[in-house]
């Protein structure tokens, strides 16, 4: 039986979403199940998926937490 852990961030995919929306997860879960029918014969029914949100105080970038890297990403350089 199959089990896959996808991560995400804890971020929305559209202006004023700050998680991926139950529909995503959905569409995720069922394309994973999908893929691993597809390429390994594996059931649907007996495939797991879990979905794990990662908040953003939670990982880090660069050696940065991602806000921060991004922020320094963001300002302008100097020359």
């Amino acid at each position: 039986m199959p089990f896959v852990k996808i991560h995400i961030t804890r971020e929305g995919t559209e202006p004023g979403l700050d998680a991926a929306t139950a529909e995503q997860k959905a569409a995720l879960i069922h394309g994973v199940s999908k893929l691993l029918l597809d390429v390994l014969g594996k059931p649907m029914e007996a495939t797991f998926v879990v979905i794990d949100e990662v908040e953003t105080a939670n990982w880090g970038w660069g050696g940065l937490p991602v806000d921060e890297f991004r922020a320094k990403q963001n300002a302008p350089h100097s020359e």
